[in-house]
């Protein structure tokens, strides 16, 4: 069958006509496409910067939190505007924003534990149970704060063990910290004879408690009878320190009440001798 070089040259125009209506269509959209993610991409930044400061502007607000949500606003915008992109070259969003939601409840169900660490990490530094430096005990941890992160704590015990800690398990149970209200109340007990002077003792006790410097004058200290035994009588010494304090003015007044005890012949009563173990002979 002969070409018809006529009808060759109608179909050859008519499909650069209509390649010319492509190109130049998607050139618009691709030209936009790029416009939009620079724009994009700035707001981003500014959002970013704008959420950081403004939130740094509260007093108190952590700077963890601070990088945290300003960091989610910018990825929110990013997403938005590579969704707002391809909706330009006419892909259904509609779609995307459905596996989107799939994809992130997939995530959510999987990290379920991670998040739960995440969410009390964002509740521990926002309502700040304890904060770096200050000495806690959380159930079973206990230790001094070193870092709060979104999803662990690590302290460091006294006697120098690393620990880390899921934030879920720290905010899931009742926090004692011991640092926070900046004074401690300490008790120092004593037995001594029953046959000694009892006032006497307890200036002695008193009188060591007003020397130290470290001891707080309001509340005053006190001493006190604990408790009576048949030959025995315990003394309780009962004073107000600063927290950082506490444990250094603790052994010192026990090493000073015995020594005072002992330069003024206040007998402490020593536990009875133990009766030697008889030996079991072999039958």
């Amino acid at each position: 069958m002969p070409i018809d070089p006529q009808n060759t040259l109608l179909t050859v125009q008519a499909g650069l006509a209509q390649l010319s209506t492509l190109i130049v269509s998607y050139s618009f959209s691709a030209i936009g496409a790029i416009i939009l993610l620079v724009v994009g991409y700035i707001v981003a930044g500014l959002a970013e910067r704008s959420i950081f400061a403004g939130l740094g502007h509260i007093h108190g607000f952590d700077a963890t939190l601070r990088h945290f949500f300003s960091k989610i606003v910018r990825y929110a915008i990013l997403i938005l505007v590579v969704i707002m992109v391809l909706g330009q070259f006419g892909v259904q969003t509609a779609s995307i924003i459905a596996a989107i939601g799939a994809i992130g409840l997939a995530i959510g169900l999987a990290l379920q534990g991670t998040l739960q660490n995440i969410a009390a990490g964002i509740m521990l530094l926002a309502l700040r149970p304890f904060r770096i430096g200050e000495s806690v005990e959380v159930g079973a941890i206990s230790g001094s704060i070193e870092e709060i992160g979104l999803f662990a704590t690590r302290l460091r015990t006294a006697d120098g063990v690393y620990i880390l800690a899921p934030n879920s398990t720290l905010w899931n149970q009742p926090v004692r910290n011991f640092s926070r209200n900046g004074v401690r109340r300490a008790d120092i007990s004593l037995s001594i004879g029953s046959w000694n002077d009892i006032d006497g003792a307890q200036k002695t006790l008193l009188a060591l408690a007003g020397a130290d410097k470290r001891i707080r004058r309001e509340p005053a200290p006190i001493a006190f009878v604990a408790s009576l035994g048949d030959t025995t009588v315990s003394l309780t010494l009962r004073y107000w320190t600063s927290a950082a304090d506490y444990f250094s003015t603790n052994i010192d007044m026990t090493k000073r009440a015995k020594q005072a005890f002992d330069s003024e012949g206040i007998s402490i009563p020593l536990p009875p001798p133990e009766a030697p173990a008889q030996e079991t002979r072999k039958q």
